[in-house]
């Protein structure tokens, strides 16, 4: 049996939203703009989005699916990114982080045979993997600079007493990249304890075997944790380069300070 909501049925769930406006408005919590607004973009971006699948899914070409993996990687770089003010070409790094951790784990789908390589398959699966890494991208990014204020005097006196930048920003690194780590480690410690995961509940309404839909879930959960693994560490790496000047100073990220 597969789960389809009618339109009109669609349209009555805004009741939901029109609740939680009312409560904001009586409340005073100023939040009725942005609930209006994220209802739109809501409706607006999924609906969109499910055209340009249909249209790709039924032309089933590889560069199609190539094309859209590079936008959702683009646009989850410059999100992720804006944690990261102040560092040099920290958009481009972490394009490329992202990327490095999508691409190594979708290629191993693909060569392992665990997914087929058709855009039904190959797209979601690399949405969540650039979803989680974008999210894991923005908290190592975050940690370091918040960690880097706080320590860089700490990090700046082991420079002077001789310490390579590497050894020296590494109480910085760690931190930043444990916290990339985070939402994925517990997400995998309280599956199917707290919530039923988005893959596995969405097979099941599909009308799957709830066996098969753990089946893949775990190898859902198994990709991701290594996506981020990679995407967090790799970041980190080019962090712990980026954030020295070839004099291996400190770089100023907060020049206006």
């Amino acid at each position: 049996m597969h789960l389809a909501l009618a339109p009109g049925k669609l349209i009555l769930l805004l009741v939901l939203i029109a609740m939680g406006m009312i409560i904001s408005r009586v409340r005073r919590y100023g939040l009725e703009r942005d609930l209006l607004e994220g209802t739109i973009r809501t409706f607006g971006q999924l609906f969109l989005v499910g055209l340009v699948l249909n249209v790709i899914f039924q032309a089933n070409h590889w560069y199609w699916t190539f094309l859209m993996l590079l936008l959702m990687i683009l646009i989850a770089s410059q999100n992720a990114s804006r944690r990261g003010r102040g560092i040099p070409r920290i958009f481009w790094w972490t394009t490329l982080a992202i990327a490095s951790g999508t691409i190594l784990t979708l290629a191993l789908l693909l060569v392992l045979t665990i997914i087929q390589s058709t855009p039904r398959y190959v797209i979601p699966v690399g949405g969540m993997i650039i979803g989680n890494s974008m999210i894991a991208s923005g908290l190592v990014l975050s940690r370091f600079l918040e960690d880097l204020k706080i320590k860089r005097d700490w990090v700046e006196t082991y420079l002077s007493l001789g310490a390579t930048p590497e050894t020296a920003i590494q109480q910085v690194l760690s931190p930043s990249i444990k916290s990339g780590m985070i939402p994925t480690l517990d997400s995998m410690k309280t599956v199917g304890l707290v919530t039923l995961p988005g893959m596995m509940t969405g097979a099941i309404l599909a009308g799957d075997n709830p066996i098969s839909a753990v089946e893949l879930q775990i190898m859902v959960m198994l990709v991701l944790a290594t996506a981020v693994m990679i995407t967090s560490t790799l970041l980190g790496f080019i962090l712990s380069r980026v954030a020295f000047t070839p004099s291996q100073q400190l770089i100023n990220t907060h020049p206006g300070a």
